[in-house]
């Protein structure tokens, strides 16, 4: 696995770019993350943290598995996103139960997948429905 250091974090980026950051609990891990996100990809995980934020206020946040995850206090996780070489993708945990689905299945049963490259407008309504919509849903217990 081929590591170098993200840029003036000390953190080191896994093969594919995606940030090696203690697992923890709360917004200090994941403010870490995303700190630690090369390039254009560290302002997509800024505006996903802040539209989570926004649409989920209590929201609880930690990093497992170096990814971010959001989810509700003693409810489970349902998102996380994490680093790959040409974009940054967004899973949802029970994204078969969102409306739309999010595009892209996953090969487990449940989860759904945004990614999301350099060029792409973010639809930011639709990304908020989409939170507000899985929040509401019992999460993933990890």
């Amino acid at each position: 696995m081929s590591e170098h250091a993200a840029e003036g974090t000390g953190a080191k980026l896994l093969s594919g770019g995606n940030p090696r950051i203690p697992k923890g609990e709360g917004p200090g891990p994941v403010r870490d993350y995303i700190a630690a996100m090369p390039g254009w990809k560290r302002g997509v995980g800024q505006r996903i943290d802040e539209l989570v934020v926004d649409t989920v206020p209590d929201v609880h946040k930690a990093v497992k598995w170096n990814q971010p995850f959001y989810g509700i206090e003693g409810d489970g996780w349902f998102l996380s996103f994490r680093c790959y070489t040409h974009y940054v993708q967004l899973q949802f945990l029970k994204g078969t139960s969102l409306d739309p689905m999010p595009p892209k299945a996953s090969k487990h049963a449940e989860v759904r997948y945004l990614d999301i490259r350099e060029d792409d407008e973010l639809d930011a309504d639709q990304l908020r429905s989409w939170i507000e919509q899985a929040s509401k849903i019992p999460g993933e217990k990890m």
